[in-house]
């Protein structure tokens, strides 16, 4: 505890701590890593911060984050615009790309509705994504948010507001892993298991 009496020190780690998923071990381990930087390399890694701050905003089109004025995806004409696949998060879209089998574009809602974090709909990017179909461009709305409740309730609401539109909405099949027991997976997985299931 002696150490938390140098003050700039306590507010470094108090700093860390507001992470996620950040303890306070782990905080004090980051904070003393950086006071054995050099200044330069302290410098850099503030500069790294700032400059990510203040570059990085939202597509104008899909909301992902992008330091230009449209994201990589948003700016590949290869990519198929008539379809898109609609995320939680930024991180969801790089989990979808691994795959080397989808081509068409995202749409970012940052977050999920849930009424126990008081986020409702309209701290979401869904007006974003109703323009982006009222265009007439788009044939189909691929929902892949977390198979969560929150995830679920968010897939539903915006279906509910996509179907007049006319546009086709599907939502990712969710089943057992590839080497997963089947004694060991929840009801709910083996019950979307048995609705996704497909000819051999």
């Amino acid at each position: 505890m002696a150490g938390y009496q140098v003050a700039p020190l306590a507010r470094l780690v108090e700093q860390f701590e507001r992470l996620p998923g950040i303890g306070h071990k782990s905080a004090q381990r980051l904070a003393y890593h950086v006071l054995k930087m050099t200044d330069e390399q302290a410098k850099n890694f503030a500069d790294a911060v700032l400059s990510a701050h203040e570059k990085i905003h939202y597509c104008k089109v899909c909301c992902n984050l992008t330091d230009q004025e449209l994201c990589p995806i948003c700016r590949d004409d290869s990519r198929d615009k008539s379809i898109i696949c609609v995320v939680e998060d930024p991180r969801d879209i790089i989990a979808m790309e691994r795959t080397n089998e989808y081509h068409g574009t995202y749409h970012v809602l940052h977050g999920a509705i849930s009424p126990l974090s008081d986020v409702g709909p309209d701290q979401l990017c869904i007006k974003e994504l109703l323009s982006r179909v009222q265009g007439g461009a788009v044939m189909e709305v691929i929902m892949a948010t977390n198979p969560t409740v929150e995830g679920e309730a968010t897939a539903m609401y915006i279906s509910r507001l996509l179907k007049p539109l006319g546009v086709k909405v599907t939502r990712l099949a969710y089943g057992i892993p590839v080497g997963g027991d089947l004694e060991y997976a929840d009801e709910v997985t083996l019950l979307r298991a048995l609705e996704g299931r497909s000819e051999l």
